[in-house]
């Protein structure tokens, strides 16, 4: 009777989160679609010296948004829940507020008295490091606003400004640069108007200033937001060493020109495959979280949805490695950044095992351990940068490339390894067997194009491909082989 209840639990759940992902869907495909089109753009608009000026400043800003405002707006979606159940939300709120206040005072503070330190570091100009400051203060002000409206599961709200935002950045930043000539800083410029603007639109669509009224704040309140919160940043900044500090070690090494060639090869994954990933993870942790408070066992549903990411990740960043060059010139990339192409395959499959250590390492955040995380992902960020420090002078973007896979695929692997004992995943086998049969047929196909006795161009194998492996696994799932994870 108790496993009849929880399958019916399970399947009403899996519903829900469901008609969450079609809610946040078309944020997370228009933010994909905007990157799409702001790599052409970008890369048509700035030299590569620009560009190479614009990659590293967006490093920067994502380095210091982890240290001083992100950790706090994941730790307003992680206890939201609580204290809306205590009814305690306005003094939670002002905690929150306090923290992410007091932590931008310090930010300039430090800026200021390292600034020697920091412009050595990152090697950027004054008006960049000064825009990058600057900007981090509605940056910090959407982030936390953001997870608020994420906590209230108001998907459809949190759509329509991650959309409204995206295509309003592009449209700025394409102004300043055409009528004020300003190079890449004009991208800063704009995302700066652009997210100011839609701060104050967030403000009034999470009703936050019918709760909020400042209230006396209380150790109580601030101990579990910064021992949940503190990790969070370690790990986030231990995700920064993973996935950009190649492109300061490529600027300092090779200058921005190089550095320009992997912020392409970065804008040619990450930015476009993990919105697309993201529609199944935003949905799913909030409503994880709750079935967990809840003390509803979450393992069964973090499987199947695991099985969902697998499938839809997996296939795509292997056809997308096989035709790295034809994807590159497919999103009408500037011919002078064709050679980031080169730095598809290993990147692609580096966001794909980076994506699915959501999955695995959902238990550290459940659990409130997310020091586990932090020294497993810490672990994986050192190794990538010793090997990008050893690759890159002899192997140049191919040192990049390995070094960033490996160390995402050790952060995935160490997370498969250091499991709580309440936390036990079962493989998704079911998945992972029509995968490899659906491959098969997929995979004959690819080689009949190699031997040229089909001649088709780069693009159209590419969607050739896809749609073989893609319809013989709906064909198994839907008609053949139905059993579920």
């Amino acid at each position: 009777m108790e496993y009849v209840e929880n399958k019916a639990l399970e399947e009403k759940e899996t519903r829900a989160i469901f008609t969450d992902m079609m809610k946040y869907a078309p944020s997370k495909l228009c933010g994909m679609f905007g990157n799409v089109i702001t790599l052409p753009i970008y890369t048509n608009l700035f030299s590569t010296e620009e560009y190479g000026l614009y990659t590293v400043s967006i490093a920067m800003l994502s380095f210091l948004c982890i240290i001083f405002s992100d950790w706090v707006g994941l730790a307003g979606l992680r206890f939201f829940r609580f204290h809306q159940l205590e009814k305690d939300l306005p003094k939670y709120l002002t905690t929150l507020v306090s923290i992410l206040s007091i932590n931008m005072l310090l930010m300039f503070g430090l800026s200021f008295i390292f600034r020697h330190t920091m412009y050595s570091f990152f090697h950027v100009p004054f008006k960049y490091f000064f825009a990058v400051l600057l900007l981090i203060i509605p940056v910090a002000a959407r982030a936390l606003l953001q997870q608020i409206l994420r906590a209230q599961l108001k998907s459809i709200s949190y759509s329509f400004t991650t959309i409204l935002n995206q295509f309003a950045t592009i449209a700025l930043a394409v102004f300043f640069a055409k009528f004020f000539h300003l190079g890449a800083i004009s991208i800063l410029l704009g995302m700066g108007v652009a997210i100011s603007l839609i701060d104050v639109l967030l403000l009034y669509q999470c009703d936050i200033l019918k709760i909020f009224k400042f209230q006396k704040v209380e150790w109580k309140f601030i101990v579990p937001i910064i021992k949940y919160g503190i990790p969070v940043a370690a790990t986030s900044l231990s995700a920064w060493i993973i996935t950009q500090s190649n492109k300061i070690i490529m600027g300092g090494i090779s200058g921005f020109t190089k550095a320009a060639f992997v912020g392409v090869g970065y804008g040619l994954t990450l930015p476009i495959l993990m919105p697309l990933f993201a529609m199944l993870t935003v949905a799913v942790i909030p409503r994880i979280i709750n079935m967990y408070e809840a003390k509803i066992d979450v393992r069964p549903i973090v499987t199947r949805f695991m099985g969902y990411y697998i499938v839809l990740a997996l296939p795509l960043v292997t056809i997308m490695s096989i035709y790295s060059m034809d994807y590159t010139v497919l999103l009408k990339t500037n011919p002078k950044f064709y050679e980031a192409c080169t730095l598809v395959p290993y990147f692609s499959f580096g966001v794909f095992f980076l994506g699915l250590t959501d999955y695995t390492t959902l238990q550290y955040h459940l659990a409130n351990k997310t020091h586990i995380e932090f020294i497993i992902k810490l672990i994986s960020g050192i190794v990538g940068v010793i090997l990008n420090i050893l690759l890159i002078p002899k192997m140049g973007l191919i040192g990049v490339g390995i070094a960033t896979f490996s160390a995402n695929f050790l952060y995935f692997l160490l997370s498969a390894i250091v499991v709580l004992p309440e936390f036990h995943l079962k493989i998704p086998k079911n998945t992972l067997l029509r995968i490899i049969l659906a491959g098969i047929p997929a995979g004959a196909l690819y080689l009949i194009f190699r031997t040229e006795v089909i001649n088709l161009s780069g693009v159209a194998q590419l969607f050739s491909v896809m749609t073989v492996f893609y319809s013989i696994y709906a064909a198994m799932k839907f008609f053949i082989y139905k059993t579920s994870d």
